[in-house]
Formats: structure tokens, sequence, C-alpha cells
């Protein structure tokens, strides 16, 4: 058994690691604002679940690969992880609001740059990428607005896609110029994250459409 565990460790690539833990971040915050809403364990593991996968099944259809998730169970355990992580914390959901603010944070950066890599490897252009890594990150967000009957965050006037927008086109520029692929990696998740976190941080915000009757 430990065997099979230390080749496992020794197997995994990076992107795999970026996968992994933005699974387990993603999760979390899909099961946090799932018990905000008093759903049950089953209700919460669902949203996490989506949260954490949806994007990234999105992206698989539309490349026309094997879904990621149906190969591996880990992505379906590392949620009923988050789960239990959740449970027993429950008392502290409060005080960590901040804390969860920052896993999610944390999965739309990483989801990013999983989408876009993918997308290359499958033979793709970068631009295309941008728009897959994009999906990849904030598609999930979708789905988990739609299930606890909010508006999606992507319609209102926070920064959150636009994040991933601009974490890919750094992606761009990097691949382009030819630099290491953890440098790209690194820079772009860290973009992506540092956009969402300050937009918030300092309520920057895109402007809205306005009506005819806000013309008048």
């Amino acid at each position: 058994m430990i065997n099979i565990i230390a080749d496992w460790f020794r197997n995994i690539t990076f992107l795999q690691i970026l996968d992994f833990i933005g699974t387990f971040a993603f999760a979390i915050s899909g099961i946090r604002l799932a018990s905000a809403k008093r759903f049950d364990w089953f209700g919460a593991y669902v949203v996490g679940a989506a949260t954490a996968i949806g994007g990234g099944t999105l992206r698989d259809v539309m490349l026309d690969v094997p879904v990621f998730w149906m190969h591996d169970g880990f992505y379906l355990s590392c949620t009923g992880l988050a789960l239990l992580w959740v449970i027993l914390l429950r008392k502290h959901l409060i005080n960590m609001h901040n804390t969860f603010f920052l896993f999610d944070a944390i999965g739309l950066a990483l989801f990013t740059v999983v989408g876009i890599q993918k997308t290359l490897d499958c033979g793709l252009p970068i631009w295309v990428g941008i728009v897959m890594g994009t999906m990849t990150g904030a598609a999930g967000g979708v789905i988990r607005d739609v299930l606890i009957n909010e508006v999606p965050l992507i319609f209102r006037q926070e920064i959150y896609a636009m994040a991933c927008v601009v974490g890919g086109l750094a992606f761009g520029l990097c691949y382009m110029i030819g630099l290491p692929t953890i440098v790209t990696h690194l820079t772009c998740g860290a973009l992506v994250f540092l956009t969402r976190v300050l937009a918030v941080k300092y309520q920057i915000c895109l402007p809205t459409l306005k009506s005819e009757d806000d013309i008048e």
C-alpha cells in the first residue's frame, strides 16, 4: 500500500497538483454557500461537486476529450473530504468568511491555469485556451449559484470571470515569449488571484449596461 502511494506521488505532475488543490478549494466554496442556505449533507455535497467539476466537465466536452473526473475517483472523493472538513468546522464558518473567499479565489486561479494548459495540450491555439481557461474557472461558480438560487457571480458587477481573462492574457504572453511552463503557470495563477482579491478589496467593478429608463 505504501509503495502504491509512493508511486502515485512520484508520477503526479505539477499541473495535477494545481488541479487537486483547485478542486478542494472550489468544493469548499460551494459547500459553504450551500450550508448558508441550510442544505442537507447530500445537497451540500452535490453543490460542492458541481462547483468543483462543473467547469472542467464543460471544457472537456467542448474539447471532445474524456471527462477528467470519470477516470479518476479522486475528484469526487476530494469533494467528500471538503464536506467533512466543513461539517467538522461548522461552528467556525462565520469567523472564516474571508478564508472561504480565499479558497474561491485560489480555485478560480488554479482552474484557469489547468484549463488553458489542457487546451494547449490538445493542439488548439492560445486564444481558445484563454476561453477554455475562463470557462474552467468560472463555469463551476455559475452552476453553484444556479443551484443555490442566486444570480451567478459573473453576471454581477464583481470582477470574477474577467480575472480569468487577465490571467489568461498573461499566460499567453509568457507562452509566446517561451518562458518555462512552471513560470507561466505561476504567473497566470498569481494574476488571477491578485486581480480577484484586489477587485473585491478596493470594490473595483465593471460598468453596468444602462437600460433605456436610466438613459432618459
